[in-house]
């Protein structure tokens, strides 16, 4: 019992320090900068669609457009951060890999404080320099319940993190050079096959800090339960049962399989 007892302060000391480094702290602000713009973008085409469209809510066009800066925004955002932070760019991405064991706890945690304080500036700074517009925030419609919201939620981030385990898997080099826009064309058809139901989040630090700012942090539990189940179900699937870790061997024979 001694020794397990000195053993997990250490084991904890150590990660901690692991999170603290000048990589990681390159890969904190990495995250901070692709978020900030990810949201500026998603948050601020809603507000942009409402100020041209008299009823942006009743427009099919408002959701065309919120749908298209979502896959150019995201689509940027990760390939501008891929190679200092991986490119989670989303609390349940960052989620889906701590629960993979792609990253510890602690570094999970620096990379959510990133993500939520970029969310919320980008936020504030949006409501600012628009002079005191408002700043919409993710709802659900009138008929739906909180609990199918979820699902909904769940489902859509469920196929967004399972694109992005994909995309960033070192195996498949023949689809590296567009797995960012691979990404970003996954939140986009989800944004409009789901928009008018849950809002198309999939995103906790979007939501949040979008409703902060707007001063209503109604529904929020949302746009978290469900994408961080969501999101860790498509890691442990990915990883342990669809695309398990295989011998070089049983790679070059699968490979060959499929070329065949």
């Amino acid at each position: 019992m001694l020794i397990f007892g000195k053993m997990a302060p250490t084991s904890l000391t150590a990660r901690f320090k692991q999170s603290v480094t000048p990589a990681s702290l390159r890969a904190y602000l990495a995250e901070f900068i692709s978020t900030f713009f990810y949201v500026f973008a998603v948050v601020g085409s809603a507000m942009a669609s409402r100020k041209l469209l008299p009823d942006a809510a009743a427009d099919p066009s408002s959701l065309v457009i919120v749908a298209i800066a979502n896959t150019f925004a995201l689509s940027s955002a990760v390939y501008i951060a891929a190679n200092a932070s991986g490119g989670h760019v989303n609390p349940a991405v960052t989620f889906g890999m701590a629960v993979g064991g792609r990253i510890n706890v602690p570094t999970a945690l620096f990379y959510w404080i990133s993500q939520m304080l970029a969310s919320v500036m980008a936020c504030i700074f949006l409501k600012v320099t628009t002079v005191g517009q408002l700043v919409p925030t993710y709802t659900i419609a009138e008929e739906m319940t909180g609990f199918g919201a979820s699902l909904l939620e769940g489902v859509m981030t469920f196929g967004l993190v399972y694109t992005v385990y994909a995309a960033g898997d070192p195996r498949r080099t023949s689809l590296s050079a567009i797995g960012p826009l691979a990404v970003g064309l996954t939140a986009g058809a989800n944004v409009l096959a789901a928009g008018p139901f849950s809002g198309g989040s999939m995103n906790p630090a979007c939501a949040f800090g979008s409703a902060v700012i707007a001063g209503g942090l109604k529904n929020q539990a949302v746009y978290w339960v469900g994408p961080l189940i969501g999101a860790a179900v498509a890691g442990l699937l990915y990883d342990n049962v669809v695309f398990p870790a295989q011998a070089p061997d049983s790679v070059r024979e699968v490979s060959e399989g499929v070329s065949v």
